[in-house]
């Protein structure tokens, strides 16, 4: 693994910012962190954003196939070398922007759930974990980098003040575990705060499923939409498009005092409430 600092510098070429590029440059780190990915020799993987190709490579080694995605011209052209270069033939390289890519066609392309791996950039993380929930039936699990904090409250529980709108809607639908802590002089160049690797591993159905998860995933964007307000007044001042009465008679229904906040409710409370709330 060439160094990223050395093989930018010689091509005159910096990390953007913007794009949230952070290289990781520990060769033993990604080794690591594939070996606790428990990558099977039949798995297809979708990484997203690739890179300099510090995880690709590794997961190409053992993985049937890797989907390589990068928004970043310039680092595909570079991938496309460092490949070439570790004789590595069963990556394909998609320059896109991993929200306008379709992840159902990859995993038809491929014939099996995908496996999703990446170091994401904090600016869109949230975006790409809604995109992987919505698409969850062509994803069997993840194994992703975040800011520690993001992945603290990504685990968080309730009545946790870091628990919120992702950790309900990825409790509803997943298992989130901790993979490894990665330190910030491990990248390149030097984010201020330490990252986590993370392994969200969608389940064949949900614990407590929706009848309607559209609305369901509204509910709960609503309640911590004003988390500081008691849930009558959260949902009844969102886009939900309901008056106070409705939601104190909704929330009342489904058994849940109206001034309690939406991070005291767990998944199967949330549900609950969606399911009242959808009643006439």
């Amino acid at each position: 693994m060439t160094s990223p600092g050395i093989l930018l510098a010689s091509l005159n070429l910096r990390p953007k910012k913007q794009l949230g590029q952070n290289f990781l440059s520990d060769p033993s780190t990604a080794e690591m962190i594939t070996a606790r990915a428990a990558i099977l020799p039949e798995d297809v993987i979708l990484e997203i954003g690739a890179g300099l190709g510090a995880l690709t490579i590794p997961a190409a080694r053992i993985a049937k196939q890797v989907y390589a995605v990068d928004t970043d011209r310039r680092l595909m052209e570079i991938l496309k070398t460092e490949l070439l270069a570790n004789n590595i033939s069963n990556v394909i390289l998609i320059e896109k922007n991993i929200l306008t890519a379709d992840i159902d066609a990859y995993a038809l392309e491929a014939g099996r759930p995908l496996t999703v791996m990446g170091n994401l950039p904090y600016n869109i993380s949230s975006q790409i974990l809604v995109q992987l929930i919505l698409s969850r039936t062509s994803v069997s699990r993840a194994i992703l980098m975040f800011q520690k904090e993001l992945a603290q409250r990504l685990m968080a529980g309730p009545g946790c003040k870091d628990y919120g709108r992702l950790t309900v809607m990825l409790r509803y639908c997943s298992d989130i575990r901790s993979v490894a802590t990665v330190r910030a002089p491990l990248f390149f160049p030097k984010p201020k705060v330490d990252s986590e690797v993370v392994e969200i591993r969608f389940k064949t159905a949900p614990d407590h499923p929706a009848d309607d998860e559209n609305f369901l995933f509204k509910v709960i964007k609503a309640a911590f939409g004003k988390r500081r307000k008691t849930l009558r007044n959260a949902l009844s001042g969102s886009e939900l498009n309901i008056d106070t009465e409705t939601a104190e008679q909704g929330l009342k229904k489904a058994g849940i005092d109206p001034i309690r906040r939406a991070e005291t409710l767990d998944v199967a409370d949330f549900v609950r409430l969606s399911r009242c709330l959808r009643e006439p």
